[in-house]
């Protein structure tokens, strides 16, 4: 017959305490930032200023002489900010985070020390398998520009880096269609008595919505394309003026192609290659002097006839049509551009500080995770892992398992 339960006497049964988590101390952090050597990157992913702020935490920073130089920013105004400047890039690499505006390169693998932090893009369209796999190797934890997110779940960096590119694209647009670049000798907008200038956007994205606002504000005329409705409507309600817009129909696409003074291609793919929308066929039939810059290109190009150039050699003529096919535009304009990256990173940097360590921030902020991709060199980006056909490993996993 089973015993009844009984309460004893002898034993004590007070409510113990609720264990919470608690509030990790504050870190120091040793950040470094080296002189990037990749083609035509002329960015610095923190500025002097953000640099100052850092210094006057109580953070350690490090950066490369002339690693500013693409930027306009001296080793004179890093140093006037606290920082320390470094001549040997071996040096560079042996402090605890790198901060980087270009992807670690095959010459800086070796440099890499165990267990290090770094923050870069990614670029997927150029990454190797065996950069990831060596990082791997040093337990290195990496977090990137591209997939990093805010509280509001945007990505803060790469919607600078398209505000930029979109509005840049109409400058450069009207550069090309001046007699000194061979183009229809047009000034881009208008002028009373004249009629605008004919303006085709592909992609209603940040890139397309910044470009429209531009074309708009020169005195252009606008017609925008995407098969994506939310994306236009959303481009209509923050211009806030009603603007042309269609779905990618060909015909209509042809058609609009054929009378266009410039025609920009900002289509994003989240998947691969960007979709070829704008045949050669196409493309022939433009007017002779018009301008197509591809903003894409990066991602394949949505114009069948764009090539990648580059800032030293920028167009390409087809057809009598004047192609734009620089990868990186923001590069172009370095000084904004670093500006843009730095007032996101600063604040990041700032907050990994005062919470003891990127582990600790991840745990407590699940936005932060969207961007890392290594986590003491185990691949967390489900992406990567397919793509290079490397093992794959949840970060939440890990990250509950370090707790």
């Amino acid at each position: 017959m089973p015993r009844k339960p009984f309460v004893s006497n002898a034993f004590s049964y007070d409510p113990l305490e609720e264990t919470l988590d608690i509030r990790p101390a504050a870190a120091a952090l040793t950040i470094a930032i080296p002189r990037e050597n990749a083609f035509q990157e002329n960015r610095i992913a923190l500025t002097p200023d953000a640099v100052g702020v850092l210094v006057n935490n109580g953070h350690a920073v490090s950066v490369e002489s002339r690693a500013g130089t693409g930027a306009h920013f001296s080793d004179n105004d890093y140093a006037e900010a606290g920082a320390i400047i470094l001549h040997d890039k071996k040096e560079v690499f042996r402090n605890d985070m790198i901060v980087k505006s270009a992807p670690v390169s095959d010459e800086e693998l070796p440099m890499l020390s165990i267990g290090q932090t770094i923050i870069s893009p990614i670029h997927l369209p150029v990454m190797k398998t065996h950069i990831l796999e060596k990082m791997m190797e040093k337990r290195i934890t990496a977090l990137s520009f591209e997939n990093l997110k805010d509280e509001s779940g945007h990505n803060p960096i790469v919607r600078s880096m398209s505000e930029i590119a979109g509005s840049s694209v109409m400058l450069i647009a009207g550069q090309y269609l001046s007699s000194a670049n061979n183009g229809k000798g047009m000034l881009l907008g208008g002028i009373s008595g004249i009629p605008p200038t004919k303006v085709i956007i592909i992609g209603a994205g940040i890139v397309g919505e910044y470009a429209a606002r531009t074309a708009l504000a020169m005195g252009a005329s606008v017609k925008v394309f995407d098969n994506n409705i939310y994306k236009l409507k959303r481009l209509q309600n923050n211009i806030g003026v009603r603007l042309w817009t269609s779905v990618l129909e060909p015909k209509i696409l042809a058609k609009q192609l054929k009378s266009c003074d410039v025609a920009v291609g900002a289509l994003t793919s989240h998947t691969g290659r960007t979709p070829v929308v704008v045949t050669e066929e196409m493309v022939s039939q433009m007017r002779p002097g018009s301008v197509i810059v591809d903003v894409s290109i990066d991602r394949g190009g949505c114009f069948e006839t764009a090539e990648v150039t580059s800032h030293d050699k920028p167009v390409v003529t087809k057809y009598g049509v004047i192609h734009y096919g620089v990868p990186n535009i923001p590069s172009g304009f370095a000084r904004t551009a670093s500006q843009a990256i730095s007032n996101v990173l600063m604040p990041l940097l700032m907050t990994i500080g005062d919470e003891g360590g990127l582990e600790k921030l991840v745990w407590h902020q699940l936005n932060i995770r969207n961007g890392i991709y290594l986590f003491k060199g185990s691949l967390t980006n489900f992406h990567l892992s397919q793509r290079f056909n490397l093992k794959y490993t949840d970060l939440n996993l890990l990250i509950a398992s370090q707790r």
